[in-house]
This record gives structure tokens, sequence and C-alpha cells, in this order.
């Protein structure tokens, strides 16, 4: 009987290396096997030696590839393995008999370690919508080396073997906490499965597999992770050129979440930022790093983004605009776009302000699609362009006076043309955009607005102007559309059809005759003093207030309200940071923000006078005490405020703190909600010396005014403790405290000039200007780079004064007395920073 099991197992094993199913031998094995029992009892054995085999064979071959078929694995996995989720991954647990499965979102190129190993990371990420979704996966040896070879984003990748270490580099990539180490050592074992072959939209070679990509909807958006998405959308700014010579493009996509997503991205190229024409177009990203702020989560451009543009008409051709020359789009995929153009036909309105020349009338803002003909430079501010789109006007129409010389475009055409084109306006930074535009394109402007001519003439006061503003507020811009474009078609075929009769004749053009067309109304305003539209800064009040001129503001005695035009010569103080103060309301003074060695010499003082043990572990706080290593054994004493007695979730606790350095504050500030520092004296604890803050509160230090607070006794915080919920706010505070707390704010000079004077206002404000919280400034780089970016648009470095933008605000003048003399000083209010600026 031994002898015949022998037997049978090598005829298993024969069989089962050839893949031919039992069922389906030859005779002759089926006698040799007969004798072992039943035909049930025999597919038994041939199963179970089956899985016995297939065991040892995954353990000879420890990466492995494998198909999905129909949706499942063509091979099934060892049956004593059972799947981990992603939350379960935890160091110190026994995950021997566990394999984990991902979606390959990135691999990094196969290096070599110190000794010579081998090594290989990729990311992979888990088909939840946890806040994490995504783990580091390190490979050692030759398991590294094999993989490195076949492992192409998009794939399925399971890993059974592994082990589970903490990840040091999970703070900074948002990842999980731990990651997974994995060799061939250690017996681990790789499953790789690749989708079917499919054919990718391409203008180059592409590879014969395409990669399967995980799209994440946009309610599963988390803080640090780098994902694909698919959106709808809804609002756009046509690419412009930022800060430096990158272009810049903001879009705020939805999909059926019905949640927003506001991308900003940025690309050196042009043509590597996403081509969307207009509201409704519906977009693919890959590779959007995904930051929050203010509790908003934001997209913005990571390496290796790119994007696919899709026309949002129901029933339209599903042809991608790329933004790269290869890409993959597969049928699945086709079938999303119909899905979101079918949702957002029932669900949103994204149909934009277009309209046609021939519908337009004053005080309009509308998107015109039109063919450029001709086009000038104007002043160093603003420059021309002379569009049509067959229709005619129904009011006339200014025309822009411009030396003839200066005018570029064909000249036969624009004289025949002269009754149905019309002069658009474009200002600031939309101008080095229309300088190299091509006389012919096809263009979308964005946002024109029309408005009733302000001219002396009576005679053309009927006249509407047409008016593309600077910023991009509101979307506006300039887009480019191909030949190709269904409106260009369009567009095309309908003025191929237009009648020419009133306006063509065959007479020669004469240079006089183009001069009188172009040299006209020489008796109005400058474009730039017609145009009150602005764009820099934006009027948050009193709007029926008309504007001044600086000339006449100087000469106006004091005090006055103002409302003035005028341009950022300079300011002052140029490094920013120096521009926080803090100010008292209550006294009206100034006085610099102390720096963290002040704050720290201070704390050292304090640190020197051993706790008081009589004042810890109160009935309303609780007080933990530890000595450090160095320092001479420093005592460091935590007294956590309780609530009803009991202490309260980190979150929502405040604590005071005796004996810590600043650095050890900060650290206690990003766990718990305040943080007050204290000293011990008879009877109870006080505060420090008020050059040090009172409160330290996320990453804001608060500080109180010497000459106006009358510090009271700490025990005072005990009312707030026995509040039913106690929001620990720091004017709640400052109140029990007996301080009076100063403020963070803005101090700026600000020379501005309109061409008739020269006037220095000051800025001295809170929030409300830079929409940036002046007590966040200083320790925020996010926020740092952005009035940076403001103060450089504003007032942008080695320009010259005709290219700097335009401010519209509010000034008040004021008389100061110093000693014998008053002297007259303004003050800028009311006025805010528009939210396209930057």
């Amino acid at each position: 009987m031994m002898g015949g099991s022998i037997q049978v197992v090598g005829i298993l094993c024969s069989v089962f290396f050839s893949m031919v199913f039992m069922r389906k031998l030859n005779r002759k094995w089926a006698s040799e096997i007969s004798r072992f029992g039943s035909p049930h009892q025999l597919d038994a054995v041939v199963l179970g030696c089956s899985f016995i085999l297939r065991d040892i064979l995954i353990a000879a071959m420890p990466v492995q590839v494998l198909k999905i078929i129909k949706g499942k694995l063509e091979t099934q996995l060892p049956s004593h393995l059972q799947r981990e989720d992603l939350k379960h991954l935890q160091t110190g647990l026994d995950h021997t008999n566990k394999y984990f499965q991902g979606i390959v979102i990135l691999s990094y190129p196969l290096t070599k370690l110190g000794d010579g190993t081998d090594f290989f990371k990729i990311v992979l990420q888990d088909d939840t919508c946890s806040r994490i979704n995504s783990i580091n996966v390190l490979m050692y040896g030759k398991m590294a080396e094999d993989c490195a070879k076949l492992i192409r984003n998009g794939d399925t990748f399971i890993v059974a073997g592994f082990k589970v270490a903490e990840s040091p580099t999970a703070r900074e990539d948002g990842r999980h906490a731990c990651h997974l180490q994995v060799s061939e050592e250690s017996g681990s074992a790789i499953f790789i499965c690749t989708q079917p072959s499919i054919t990718p939209f391409s203008e180059a070679t592409s590879p014969s597999v395409a990669p399967k990509y995980v799209y994440t909807p946009l309610n599963c958006l988390k803080d640090g992770t780098v994902v694909n998405l698919y959106g709808i959308v809804k609002f756009f700014k046509p690419p412009y050129i930022s800060k430096g010579t990158d272009y810049c493009s903001v879009v705020t996509l939805v999909d059926q979440s019905n949640v927003k997503l506001t991308c900003t991205l940025f690309n050196g190229n042009l043509d590597s930022l996403p081509k969307i024409y207009k509201n409704g177009d519906i977009v693919r990203f890959h590779r959007v790093k995904i930051r929050e702020y203010n509790g908003q989560m934001q997209g913005i451009t990571s390496a290796g983004f790119a994007s696919l543009t899709f026309d949002g008409t129901v029933g339209a051709p599903v042809v991608p605009r790329a933004s790269s020359k290869v890409y993959t789009f597969v049928d699945e995929e086709q079938k999303t776009v119909e899905e979101l153009r079918i949702w957002a036909a029932s669900n949103l309105s994204v149909s934009g302000p277009e309209a046609k020349l021939s519908d337009v009338k004053p005080m309009m803002f509308f998107d015109l699609t039109c063919q450029l003909v001709g086009k000038a430079k104007v002043d160093g501010s603003s420059f021309l362009l002379k569009v049509w789109d067959g229709t005619k006007c129904p009011y006339p129409t200014w025309k822009v006076p411009v030396e003839a010389k200066e005018l570029e475009g064909d000249r036969v055409l624009l004289h025949h043309l002269r009754n149905l084109t019309v002069d658009v306006l474009v200002y600031d930074n939309h101008v080095q955009l229309a300088k190299s535009l091509k006389t012919g394109s096809f263009l979308r402007i964005y946002s024109i607005h029309t408005k009733q001519a302000s001219a002396k003439n009576e005679d053309i006061s009927s006249h509407i102007e047409f008016h593309l503003h600077g910023g991009t507020c509101y979307g506006r811009g300039i887009g480019i559309l191909p030949e190709n474009n269904p409106d260009v078609e369009e567009l095309k075929s309908f003025l191929e059809c237009v009648e020419l009769t009133d306006s063509q004749n065959m007479e020669s053009v004469s240079s006089l005759e183009l001069g009188d067309t172009f040299d006209s109304y020489t008796d109005l305003e400058s474009p730039l003093q017609r145009c009150q539209q602005l764009s820099a800064t934006v009027l948050t009040d009193h709007q029926d207030m008309s504007n001044t001129v600086l000339k006449t503001v100087l000469n106006s005695s004091a005090p006055q309200q103002y409302r003035i035009r005028a341009k950022l010569r300079s300011f002052k103080p140029q490094k920013l940071y120096q521009s926080v103060k803090l100010h008292c309301s209550k006294c009206n003074t100034l006085q610099e923000v102390p720096n963290g060695d002040a704050i720290d010499f201070i704390l050292q003082g304090c640190a020197a006078t051993a706790p008081n043990p009589e004042l810890q572990s109160m009935s309303w706080y609780e007080s933990v005490v530890w000595t450090t290593e160095e320092d001479q054994g420093r005592k460091i004493t935590i007294h956590f405020v309780k609530h009803y007695e009991m202490l309260q979730r980190p979150e929502n606790t405040l604590l005071m703190i005796e004996g810590g350095t600043l650095k050890e504050i900060w650290k206690l500030t990003r766990r718990f909600k305040c943080v007050i520092p204290v000293k011990s004296k008879e009877d109870d604890l006080e505060l420090l010396d008020l050059s040090a803050p009172f409160l330290l509160q996320g990453n804001i230090k608060y500080y109180g005014c010497k000459k106006c607070s009358t510090p009271k006794s700490i025990k005072n915080l005990s009312s707030l403790a026995e509040k039913r919920e106690p929001s620990w706010e720091p004017t709640e505070i400052a109140q029990v405290l007996g301080i009076e707390p100063l403020q963070y704010v803005f101090v700026m000079k600000f020379t501005l000039v309109d061409g008739t004077g020269v006037l220095n206002a000051y800025l001295f404000d809170y929030e409300k200007f830079f929409q940036i919280p002046a007590s966040e400034i200083l320790t925020n780089s996010f926020l740092q780079q952005k009035m940076e970016m403001t103060m450089n648009t504003l007032s942008p470095p080695g320009r010259k004064l005709d290219d700097l933008p335009w401010l519209e605000c509010f000034i008040k003048s004021y008389n100061v007395a110093d000693g014998m003399k008053h002297q007259v000083y303004y003050q800028i209010f009311d006025t805010t920073v528009a939210e396209d600026v930057v």
C-alpha cells in the first residue's frame, strides 16, 4: 500500500506540473489509480494534493506574475492566507498567515544599499476611504531586483510573509505610520497581477499593457496624499503667468459626491496644463497632491502630473485633450466620462455667461468666442485686440486710438470688417499673453466687461467699450482655441457665410483713411484713465464715493475720507516679517513681537526657582512633576486643569507649565489646546513677566499689554473650568486673568502715485487687507509665501511704473500734533487685496 501511495503521488505531481486536470487523464493512468478508491475519494485526494503542491510551488517562486480574468485571479492564493486590512497593520502583531493587497501608485528606482544589497520601494494604495489609504513597501535583495523589472503603476500587488515596522517618513509623506519590509530571506512571497492588454490613445509607442489607475472620489480625499481623480469643471481660470516664469491655472471641480475641490496647477510649459475651454468640461487628473488648508481640501501639482480634458456635452464625441503625448484611456473610463456628463446635465448649472456681439448691452460681463484680426500696443499696462464673431454689436463701439504703425493685421481685411469688429482693451497681467497672440487665431475671452462710454463728447456718449480687466477674478483671461474645437468649427462655418456688403468695397485703402480710423477721438481721456474697474484691490464699503486724484487729496485739509486710484511705487518694510507688530487697542501703543531668544531668557529665569510642592494637585487641577536628565536635573511641573473634577481629552485641555523651555512648550501645544507658562510664589501660581506670552495656542503666542493689564490670580481660571463646555478662548482667558490682550497687526508704509501727485499712506490692518491673519504670519511659511507673492504682484520688483497694476482704495486723512507742528497723515481703510492677485 505504501508503494501504491507513492505511485499515486508521483502521478499527481506529473499531472499537476503539466497542468492537466485529473478528470482528463487517459485510461491507463485511470486504471493505475483506480485501486486507490472510489472516484469521489480520488477527487478529494487530487484536490488535497494539488493544494499542497501549489503551496510548495509558491514557496519555491517568491515573485509570481498572475493574471486577473473576469475580475478573479487565475490562480488562487494559499488557503491558509487571510487578507489584512490597512487599518489593522501594526507593529508587534503576528502577520504570519496574512497577506496585504493594494494598487501600485508609485515606484522608485532600484538602488543599492551601503552593503551592496538591492533595494526597491513602492507605494500601495488600499481601496478604502479611510484617512490614510497608502503605505510604503520596502523590498531587499533578489526580490527587489525581480520586482523592479516587473512592476508598473496600476498593477495589483499582493504580499505575504512581510514584516511590519514603523515608517520614519510617515509625517512627511502622509502615508501609513508603518511600512512593510519584504525579502526572500524572510520567506516573503509576492504576487503581481497585471490587467489584460489595452490599446491606449497615444501619439507615441505605448506599452502593450496599460496600468490600471485607482480614482479617488472627491469626498474621500485626505491631506498629504497623491491621488488620481475625475471631476466636472465648475469654475476655472485660464492659465496666466504667476510669480516667476511658471503658468498657473485654477480649477474648481465637483463630482457625484457634490464635494468641491479647488486645484492650483503650476507648470513652466503652458501646454502641460489642462486644456479647459469652458465650465462643464470634464477632466481627469493624475498625480494630484492633496493638502488641507483652513478645513478645506486643495489640490496642487506634484511630480508627474498629467491631465485629460473632455467636452462635457452629453452625446459629444469622447475625445481627450491631453497635456502629454503618451497616455492611456480605456473603455471603462469612457463610461466614467459619460456618467459624469449625464449627472452634470441633471444636477449642475455650469453654463457660462457666453454671448455673441449682437447680444451685448452696457454693463455686461460675458464670454466671447471670436477671431482675432488685429492687435496693437496702447501703453505699458494695456493692449488692444480687434476681434469679430460675424455678428454686429447693436451699439456704436469705442474705437481705441492707436498709432497706425502700432497696428498688426491685414489692413485690407481690417477695413472690410470695420463695422463688425470691436476693440477689446486688455490690462495688466493679460498684456503679455495678448502680445503673443497671432492674428487669425480663434479665442475665447472670458469675463469681458461692457460699459457705457464716459466721454466728454456728447456725440459718442451712447458708445460702449469692451474691457478685459486685470487679474483673474471671475475667471478673467484669454483662451486660445484649436482649429478642431467644435465651437471654432461652428464659428468658421458661420464667418464664411457673413455678408460684408455694408462695409466691403473694392476701392484702394489709403493710409490717410486708415489714419483717420485709428487716430480719431484725440480729445478723449487715455484708455487707462477711462478704465475704472480694478483687480488688484477690492473696495468693501462706501461704493457711492467717487474717485479723487492725489493732487486734490494733498491740497485738502484733514480729516477727510477719499476714494483714490493709484499705483504702489514702493513700500516699507521690504522684509515683510518686520511689518508684524503688537497693538494695544486701549492705549493705542505699538511694540515689536518678542523673538524666541528673549522668551527663552525669561523662561530660564523662572526655571531657576524650584516649583512649590504645596501648589501641586489642587482641587481644580492635577499636577505631574519630572526631572530632566540634562540642565542639572531641571524640574518641570505640568498642571492639568480639570473639568468637573475630571481630566478632559488632550485637544480640550488647558494646562499650566512651570520650568519648561520654549521648545518644550511648543511640543505641548501640538497635543493640548492651551498652554499657560506660570511660576510658583508663596501661596499661588502666577503669570510670568508680560514680556513673555501669557498663553500659547496652536502656533500663536498671545501677549498682554504691560501698561493696561492688571494681572489677577490664576485661581480665576477655575471659573472657566466650571462652565458646561469650556471653550478656553484666548479673550475669555485674558479677561479672567486681568490681561489686556495685544493684537497682531500689519503696519506698512505705501508710496502711492497716480500721475498727479505722490502720497504716503499707512496700512494698519489685522487681517482684512491681505486676507491673512497677522497672528499666524510669523509661524506659517505658506502664508509668508502668499504675502510675499501678493506684494510682488502689487509692486513687482524691477518693473517700470507703467507696468504696475492699479490699486483702488479708500484713505482717510488725520492730523497729528508734533510739538508746535501739526502734520497730516493718511491711512488705508475698508480695502482688501483681490482674491485672484496671488
